[in-house]
């Protein structure tokens, strides 16, 4: 299967963190291509691997970084593709360095920012299977079938609860 997402991060530390994230694009269905590749460190490498990585099918960027998160920046100077941008909680500032590195992009250099800590990886994953489902409706079929799922473990939850409600004595 053709990957249609790269994920990448500056530091192999940051995978664990990440892993929700490939296993949502698992779930659906959806090959994804995972590097560590750093602004910093390796930038030449990064600038080669955006450039090619439409011709391997790359659709979606997501960018995972921590402290100054330059990697969602370099990665949308070198491509028109869809760039999301995840600011990591690292140290000693929690990840608003991140944030507001990630978020405070210059006018024409878009960079889809999510939150930072455990929703931030997982909502890139689901939007990145939103773009993606614009032009796969079998794909866009799931993502309905999945919210769908969630209205119903929602709704079974509240009906717990209001039973355990009920049940308590006055």
């Amino acid at each position: 299967m053709t990957a249609r997402v790269a994920l990448l991060m500056g530091s192999d530390s940051d995978f664990e963190r990440l892993k929700p994230a490939v296993q949502i694009f698992q779930d659906f269905g959806v090959a994804v291509e995972v590097r560590v590749l750093s602004a910093h460190r390796t930038p030449d490498e990064v600038v080669r691997f955006v450039t090619e990585a439409p011709e391997r099918g790359i659709r979606v960027f997501l960018c995972a970084a921590g402290g100054a998160a330059h990697l969602a920046g370099v990665v949308t100077a070198h491509t028109t593709l869809p760039v999301l941008g995840i600011p990591l909680d690292n140290p000693p500032l929690g990840g608003l360095d991140a944030l507001l590195s990630t978020v405070q992009m210059p006018g024409g250099v878009p960079v889809a920012t999510f939150g930072v800590g455990r929703g931030g990886p997982d909502n890139a994953a689901l939007f990145a299977l939103r773009i993606l489902a614009l032009a796969d409706p079998a794909l866009a079929a799931q993502l309905e079938r999945f919210r769908g799922d969630q209205r119903d473990k929602v709704r079974k939850r509240d009906a717990a609860l209001q039973d355990a409600l009920r049940a308590r004595p006055a």
